[in-house]
């Protein structure tokens, strides 16, 4: 699993990217990119994906800091470049209390 303090140094010194999907979803969605930048500060990795279709990624939950929860799914820090996959709000109705676990059907 990646290390977050990993990915926050990349999106600290501005090696990230947000490719065109990211960045409609972030405008569909009202999340602003400090929003983002304050949830991977504040946030933790809460699903490791290493066998995702294109690269290694992770899902990260943070808070902003007007206190909205935002997930962001992230690649791995290992290229020059932390990519920025999408981002959202999470639903309550498929997220436990923090948004940190995923709810089962009996929940």
């Amino acid at each position: 699993m990646p290390n977050i303090e990993e990915i926050r140094n990349k999106i600290i010194s501005e090696q990230f990217e947000l490719p065109k999907h990211a960045v409609d979803q972030s405008i569909i969605r009202k999340i602003r990119l400090h929003e983002i930048v304050e949830a991977i500060a504040s946030g933790q990795i809460i699903e490791d994906y290493p066998n995702d279709k294109y690269a290694p990624s992770c899902l990260i939950c943070g808070l902003t800091q007007s206190g909205r929860a935002v997930h962001i799914l992230s690649s791995y820090p290992i290229r020059p470049l932390v990519k920025i996959i999408t981002v959202y709000e999470p639903d309550s109705k498929k997220w436990n209390n923090d948004f940190t676990i995923r709810r089962t059907n009996n929940e």
